[in-house]
């Protein structure tokens, strides 16, 4: 109750697992700034700890100075549970989502696997298409075969279509000897065209046939060799409109596109960048042997407000810029790359904040006081220690009358 708690440390009401050491409270006060997401344990003597994330909010007044901080405590499973039964279920290799779109691509993933369809990712780059292509690999009974990339945009036309093809020994001035194309290591495997958009219209036509044949003639042969490869391809173009433009074959594409999956843009599910900012800390703590706990309410406002045209590439290396810059336990909006800390103009009204959170407690209480006594204004008043008027002003500017 209220009367048991006011006057007492905060260690001794929330018994977190860690209020003795690394208090989050103290590093509140000492940073001056407010902490999310902050993972820990209730104790609870001779049972096993309740897992919570809480809230570290800090309060200043009208001079922006400190003056109390409110924490607010939320039970982990309901939150936790559903996103870690997700990444079980789904080992996609770091694809982390809550979004309905990107759920709804989950769903299908183990379906594709099953068959040896072409699949055609389309998405912007930066959307993770290799991972994608990677999972439907995993999944698939080719996993314990290669799973061999082309990036078809890093590479000139010539050596394009050896790197794909192989070459035989005297097929040009410096084929010394017999190399295999990357369709003869995905033998049995998955090959993934990486931009595919960008194999030129004149080996498209090669390309075709080792689709359609399943066959392909190493550069200065004479004979047709079998493979047998699942295609899985990836453009951040817009390969239908190539086809109406005459730049990509259509029967190509066809061939390519029996199974299409878009990619949403990180710009378009704002829901993953809690979830993905967490799953960066947590492998960057691993590999660079840190104890990051979390980023400040500031530093994630600007991240949610932010437009990713680079989508979870550039959000991997903000998160990678941060862990160079920052020196304690918490990432700040100082430890935001310069050119991210430009673009945002977003500035935090600590007394609008206050007044957020005290606006949304003193709602709750009086809701909470009111469903208590069935909706008694009188009874509610006199619980809460003001007039009946007061009560029914508040109402009014809480839209509730």
């Amino acid at each position: 109750s209220r009367q048991e708690a006011v006057g007492k440390p905060c260690y001794e009401i929330l018994a977190l697992s860690n209020c003795t050491e690394g208090c989050p409270a103290q590093k509140m006060i000492e940073q001056g700034e407010s902490i999310v997401d902050y993972r820990s344990l209730i104790k609870r003597p001779g049972q096993a700890g309740i897992p919570v994330e809480v809230r570290f909010s800090i309060l200043r007044d009208r001079q922006n100075r400190f003056s109390g901080g409110i924490i607010t405590v939320r039970d982990l499973p309901s939150k936790y549970s559903e996103l870690e039964s997700e990444e079980q279920i789904y080992s996609f290799q770091g694809i982390y989502s809550n979004n309905k779109r990107m759920l709804e691509i989950f769903e299908i993933l183990p379906d594709l696997s099953r068959s040896d369809a072409s699949v055609l990712l389309q998405g912007e780059s930066g959307t993770g298409k290799e991972l994608f292509a990677a999972a439907i690999h995993n999944l698939s009974y080719r996993k314990n075969n290669p799973f061999v990339v082309v990036n078809c945009a890093a590479l000139p036309e010539n050596l394009l279509e050896s790197e794909l093809f192989g070459y035989v020994k005297g097929a040009f001035t410096d084929a010394k000897q017999n190399k295999p194309g990357r369709f003869q290591l995905a033998h049995q495997g998955t090959l993934f065209l990486d931009e595919v958009g960008d194999i030129p219209l004149s080996l498209q036509a090669k390309l075709l046939r080792a689709v359609e044949e399943k066959a392909i003639t190493p550069l200065g042969g004479t004979h047709a060799e079998k493979v047998d490869v699942r295609i899985i391809s990836a453009s951040n173009r817009d390969l239908e409109q190539m086809v109406n433009l005459g730049t990509f074959r259509r029967d190509l594409y066809y061939r390519l596109n029996v199974v299409k999956i878009e990619i949403p843009p990180l710009r378009d599910r704002p829901e993953d960048i809690p979830i993905l900012v967490k799953h960066f800390i947590n492998q960057f703590n691993q590999k660079t042997f840190r104890n990051i706990e979390g980023v400040s309410a500031n530093y994630l406002e600007v991240l949610k407000n932010y437009h990713f045209p680079g989508n979870v590439r550039e959000l991997e290396n903000i998160i990678e810029h941060a862990f160079v810059m920052c020196r304690g336990n918490i990432i700040r909006r100082n430890h935001l790359p310069a050119y991210l800390s430009r673009v945002s103009q977003h500035q935090e009204n600590p007394l609008s904040s206050v007044e957020q959170i005290f606006n949304q407690m003193e709602k709750e209480t009086i809701l909470k006081v009111l469903t208590k006594h069935r909706g008694n204004r009188t009874a509610a008043a006199k619980e809460l220690g003001m007039h009946r008027t007061t009560l029914w002003r508040k109402l009014r500017q809480m839209k509730l009358s």
